[in-house]
């Protein structure tokens, strides 16, 4: 068997152990590997493609990883996420709505929605904003009513 498809194997097995880790080191292997396959096709002895793997995979550790890392994780106050990016969308209503209960339609999902005031009831087919998630149940309240 060649050792450039070798390295390839190799490249995807780190890529598949990266799926389960998801740490960001075997992906780097992985891009070594590459370069050890690089340095294979190009008529490299083994120290030369092992020499390869090494560097690259140092190169990426060093200077990639450490970047990726801190776009993957890092956020600003204003990426909103979880039901938090739900406030201020609005739904449709699809069962009626009162202070005790009711179902919206927000995109694909239905949830379960109750009014913001116990007299404040909306129609089937109304359009209601969400001004807040308890628990399961969107708390909603007139389209028009933003917070």
């Amino acid at each position: 068997m060649d050792a450039w498809l070798l390295w390839l194997i190799a490249s995807g097995l780190f890529a598949a152990g990266e799926m389960a880790s998801l740490d960001l080191v075997l992906l780097m292997f992985a891009g070594g590997a590459l370069g050890g396959m690089t340095v294979a096709l190009l008529g490299g002895g083994v120290g030369l493609q092992l020499i390869g793997f090494i560097v690259v995979s140092a190169l990426l550790l060093v200077l990639v990883r450490p970047l990726a890392t801190k776009h993957l994780t890092q956020r600003t106050p204003e990426q909103l996420d979880g039901v938090a990016a739900l406030i201020g969308r609005t739904a449709r209503v699809t069962q009626p709505i009162d202070g005790h209960g009711g179902r919206i339609r927000l995109g694909a999902d239905e949830w379960t929605a109750r009014s913001q005031y116990g007299g404040e009831t909306f129609p089937v087919g109304a359009t209601v904003r969400i001004l807040q998630v308890d628990g399961a149940t969107a708390v909603v309240g007139d389209a028009l009513e933003l917070s």
